[in-house]
C-alpha cells in the first residue's frame, strides 16, 4: 500500500514548500518587533485627553460642551412633550384587552368566536414588541387564540383557561360578570 517512492515524493514536496517560503521568512523577527514598536508608540485615549485638555483646545470643548447641551434639552423637551402612557386599566375600562409579546413579530392578530375565527390585527405601533388590540366584547365565554406570523398560538398567558379541539389548544376569556377582562 504505502510505498517508498510515495514517501520520497512526499518528502520532496515538502522540502520544496519550505525553500519557497524562507524568503518570507527571513527579517520576520525585525519586522514584527518594528510593528509592536509603532503600536505602543500611539497614545492611550486618556493621554490624547489629557493633552487636549492641556493644549488650550478651546473650540473643541466648546463644540463638545454644546453638542452635549442640544442633546439633553432635546431629550428633555421630547420627555415633556410626549403623552404617558395609557395605563393597563384604562386599557381595560375601554373593552377587553388582548396583548402579545413578541418582538421578533411581522404580523400578529387575534382570531375568535366573537369574529367568526376570522383574524383581527393587532398593533405595535411603537415597535417595542407588545402587540396589543382593544375589542369591545358584550359580557360571555369567548375562545381565541393568536396568529403571529403564519403560527397558531392557543395558549394566552393571560386566558382564564384552554380547551383542546380539533387537536389544537385556544384560549378561553370571560367577559364580564365577574370574569377576566
Amino acid at each position: 500500500m504505502w510505498s517508498r517512492d510515495l514517501d520520497d515524493r512526499i518528502r520532496e514536496a515538502l522540502s520544496q514548500e519550505i525553500e519557497a517560503a524562507r524568503p518570507k521568512l527571513e527579517g520576520l523577527e525585525e519586522r514584527v518587533i518594528s510593528t509592536l514598536a509603532t503600536r505602543l508608540a500611539k497614545p492611550s485615549i486618556w493621554q490624547r485627553l489629557k493633552q487636549l485638555s492641556l493644549s488650550g483646545a478651546t473650540p473643541r470643548w466648546a463644540f463638545v460642551g454644546g453638542t452635549a447641551l442640544a442633546l439633553a434639552l432635546g431629550f428633555l423637551i421630547g420627555r415633556l412633550i410626549t403623552p404617558p402612557p395609557m395605563p393597563l386599566s384604562a386599557y381595560a375600562q375601554a373593552g377587553t384587552l388582548f396583548a402579545v409579546v413578541d418582538p421578533g413579530a411581522q404580523s400578529v392578530a387575534v382570531v375568535g368566536d366573537f369574529s367568526a375565527w376570522q383574524p383581527v390585527p393587532l398593533a405595535d405601533p411603537d415597535r417595542d414588541g407588545i402587540w396589543t388590540a382593544v375589542l369591545n366584547l358584550p359580557p360571555g365565554r369567548y375562545e381565541y387564540a393568536f396568529v403571529v406570523d403564519g403560527r397558531w398560538i392557543g395558549q394566552d398567558p393571560l386566558a382564564d383557561e384552554y380547551v383542546r379541539s380539533f387537536g389544537d389548544y385556544a384560549s378561553v376569556r370571560y367577559v364580564g360578570s365577574g370574569g377576566g377582562a
